[in-house]
């Protein structure tokens, strides 16, 4: 009788074991000391063996085979304390944090590391759709498990990225309609007077983020060259304000500042030196331009209510404080200032999410370079023109 032709070393084997499922095993091969085996099971003998082929296929193509027995939720509570919490700032660690226990644990925690299929994770996306959430949101629950799925990929505890086979959902797109020229000036003059009117004037005339202004410093800003730099922000995280790093390097900027600001500014200080000698021995010295009366970090939904009451008696369209921000730059952008320098300006990281964010503004421009084109090529007039721009350093 012939002998059946033993198979290969690594090659794996197939048995029936005494609960009648089918067991398939891998060998790895030795490593410290121990032989590292993978265990495949099946109702029948052909789901073993299928399973054998694919992890066999994926080590000979030089792909790592998974080991790793936990389960999702674990794999992901250990990856947001290990990875995220050292490398993010805190209130993105406390945003993803949010995301992995409310909305991927509770559907998909149990599942193992190593079976997350992206069958699943186009499942849980299209249930959080059902469920009302917006197109951005799940396109964050997304985002973190792409995230998370690659370390497991980088360290060998699973083949493939399972989240990044999953196309997200597509996000409407959200037309901006910043303030007019002629409503930012009502705006202003409504909060003239105002305690805050500086925050406003700065966030509006330079595009800082709220945590941007809240953060400022005094001596951050040199009145008398008319700069200001950007070097921390304030945000709530873990419950209580905290002074953090900007958002991106390119955040840590240096912008020249329009006398407006500048006088507004120095209104300010008086007025500031005029409550800290209020506050007396109760006034407490942060150096921060904005404010509370005893000197402690403005709250950050304090000034929301503010800014919306000046909304409401200036009678201009309801709007979000990170809409100042957009006002700014499509404002310059409309006078003719460089896309470059809005960029620097704004911190953006790239000038495609300027011209992407602001791309309403752009046929005004097409317009204004086939006018100036025109001129040029008929000789009616300048071949140059020029706009006053606002400097960054």
């Amino acid at each position: 009788m012939a002998r059946t032709k033993r198979r290969g070393q690594g090659d794996g084997s197939i048995f029936k074991r005494g609960d009648r499922r089918w067991c398939a095993i891998v060998d790895l091969g030795w490593e410290n000391g121990k032989r590292r085996r993978k265990y495949f099971y099946g109702k029948t003998r052909s789901e073993a063996a299928d399973a054998v082929h694919k992890a066999i296929h994926a080590k000979s193509q030089g792909l790592p085979i998974a080991i790793e027995r936990q389960k999702l939720g674990q794999f992901l509570e250990n990856w947001l304390e290990q990875s995220v919490r050292p490398r993010v700032r805190p209130r993105t660690y406390e945003s993803w944090l949010l995301i992995v226990r409310r909305h991927i644990i509770p559907t998909l925690g149990v599942i193992p590391l190593q079976k997350v299929s992206p069958q699943h994770i186009r499942s849980l996306l299209n249930k959080k759709l059902e469920d009302g959430l917006s197109a951005q949101t799940v396109r964050h629950i997304r985002t973190v498990l792409r995230r998370a799925l690659g370390e497991a990929v980088k360290f060998e505890q699973v083949v493939r990225n399972a989240a990044a086979l999953v196309d997200g959902p597509r996000i409407p797109h959200h037309e901006i309609h910043p303030l007019t020229p002629e409503e930012a000036r009502v705006f202003l003059e409504s909060a003239r007077g105002e305690r805050l009117e500086a925050l406003y004037s700065v966030a509006l005339a330079v595009g800082l983020r709220r945590g941007e202004a809240l953060g400022l410093r005094w001596n951050d800003i040199d009145l008398d060259g008319r700069t200001l730099t950007v070097s921390q922000t304030v945000q709530r995280t873990n419950g209580k304000l905290q002074f953090l790093e900007p958002k991106t390097q390119r955040s840590r900027r240096t912008i020249s500042i329009p006398y407006t600001v500048v006088s507004a500014l120095r209104g300010h200080r008086r007025r500031q030196l005029e409550e800290r000698l209020a506050a007396g021995p109760r006034w407490q010295d942060f150096g921060l331009v904005f404010t509370t009366r005893l000197g402690t970090p403005l709250e950050p939904r304090n000034v929301h209510r503010d800014f919306k009451r000046i909304l409401a008696r200036a009678g201009v369209p309801n709007q979000r404080f990170h809409d100042l921000r957009h006002a700014a730059a499509s404002l310059l952008l409309a006078q003719g200032v460089s896309p470059r320098v809005v960029m620097e300006l704004l911190g953006h990281s790239r000038i495609g999410i300027t011209m992407d964010t602001y791309s309403h503004v752009v046929p005004s421009l097409m317009r204004e370079a086939a006018d100036k084109m025109d001129q040029i090529l008929s000789g009616e007039g300048p071949s140059t023109g020029g706009h006053n721009a606002v400097a960054v350093k």
